[in-house]
C-alpha cells in the first residue's frame, strides 16, 4: 500500500507563512508528478501547483510568486512554501502523487489533507 502524509498546516495572520509537507510512504518503485490542491468550503478541489520528478513546475495564477512547491525525490516528499498568505487562501490543502507501486500500476494518491486557516 502506498500512504502519503501531510503535516504544516495551522492558522497564520494575513501576510505569514506557512510550510506544508507531504511524505509518500509503502511500496514505491517511483513516484512521477507530484502537487497540491486546496478545496474551499462549499466549492471543488482545485490545483495549487504541481511538480515533475525533474522539477518543472506549473501554479495556479492566483498563488504565483506567492508560493513555491519543491521535492525530495530520496524522501519522497513534496513541499509547499507559502507566503504572504491571504485570507482567500484558508482551505483544506490535498497532496497528491502519481505513485508507481512495487506491484500494481501507476495511480494517483492523495492525502488525508490539512487545514490552513488565515485570518485577517
Amino acid at each position: 500500500q502506498v500512504q502519503l502524509v501531510e503535516s504544516g498546516g495551522g492558522s497564520v495572520q494575513a501576510g505569514g507563512s506557512l510550510r506544508l509537507s507531504c511524505a509518500a510512504s509503502g511500496r514505491i518503485f517511483s513516484i512521477n508528478d507530484m502537487g497540491w490542491y486546496r478545496q474551499a468550503p462549499g466549492k471543488q478541489r482545485v490545483l495549487v501547483a504541481t511538480i515533475t520528478r525533474i522539477g518543472a513546475t506549473v501554479y495556479a495564477d492566483s498563488v504565483k510568486g506567492r508560493f513555491t512547491i519543491s521535492r525530495d525525490n530520496a524522501k519522497n516528499t513534496v513541499y509547499l512554501q507559502m507566503n504572504s498568505l491571504k485570507p482567500e487562501d484558508t482551505a483544506g490543502y490535498y497532496c497528491n502523487g502519481v505513485v508507481l507501486p512495487t506491484s500494481g500500476h501507476t495511480s494517483n494518491y492523495w492525502g488525508q489533507g490539512t487545514q490552513v486557516t488565515v485570518y485577517s
